[in-house]
């Protein structure tokens, strides 16, 4: 589910970013009224797509914090099984770092 929201996110942004480029090279060639006009659209655009990125900054945070937290009972919970898995993924680190 969070990857199908991020990749409509990522599409949305690359047709808002493509759309307010498109803006802004109309409103470079046009001149007065019309000029204004097509730079406060593509003002619009990018605003509207700050504001996505920022709801999907907050929802980052949040579900960044959710792991960490439930990293951290885990932790405290079962300190020896996670000494014996963070040993486990050293060791597997270590021997894919060797065959290099």
């Amino acid at each position: 589910m969070e990857n199908v929201n991020r990749d409509k996110l990522v599409g949305d942004l690359k047709v808002v970013l493509a759309d307010a480029e498109d803006l802004l090279k109309a409103a470079a060639s046009a001149t007065g009224e019309r000029a204004a006009e097509l730079r406060e659209k593509a003002q619009s655009t990018l605003k509207r797509a700050s504001e996505r990125i920022g709801d999907v900054q907050e929802s980052v945070v949040a579900n960044s914090k959710a792991a960490a937290r439930y990293t951290d009972d885990f932790v405290h919970d079962s300190p020896w099984r996670a000494v014996g898995i963070a040993a486990g993924v050293g060791f597997l680190l270590g021997l894919l770092v060797n065959r290099r």
